[in-house]
């Protein structure tokens, strides 16, 4: 059976329902967990005339993503506490957030990769892409998809 799930999340509401299920998976499979978070690049734009320049900087930026990823991992690392199961965390700056799973779970030494789906079907799923739906296509570590 499987004996270290990756778990990517993003704090929100259906990746914490997600991480929830994955911990109750690693309990009754006696597996540990890795919990993920792909931290956002920080956004090039090119400004025209006129633009409006942000006044983030990329150092802001990357501080503010760690402190992001620190708050969604320690809920995240919680929940495997409480329910008895050993974590780690861990997280990556990436502008490919599935390159990033797939890469997490290589260099964990991870057999499963536990996550969310929107479920977006159709032309919504085709528009907005699915990080799920890479993962699928791209992992060679099996796949377990919570909706």
């Amino acid at each position: 059976m499987f004996k270290h799930i990756l778990v990517p999340t993003d704090g929100s509401t259906l990746s914490t329902g997600t991480a929830k299920k994955a911990v109750d998976f690693a309990r009754e499979t006696g597996a540990k967990i890795t919990f993920f978070y792909a931290k956002p690049d920080y956004p090039v734009a090119f400004y025209g005339e006129g633009a409006l320049i942000d006044p983030t900087t990329p150092e802001k930026f990357a501080e503010m993503a760690e402190k992001q990823a620190r708050e969604i991992l320690d809920a995240a690392q919680a929940l495997a506490a409480a329910a008895g199961v050993p974590c780690a965390t861990t997280a990556a700056t990436s502008d490919a957030p599935y390159q990033a799973i797939i890469d997490a779970a290589a260099a964990n030494g991870c057999d499963l990769i536990f996550m969310a789906s929107h479920g977006r079907r159709g032309l919504s799923g085709l528009l907005l892409g699915s990080e799920t739906q890479k993962v699928l296509t791209h992992s060679k570590v099996p796949v377990l998809v919570y909706r």
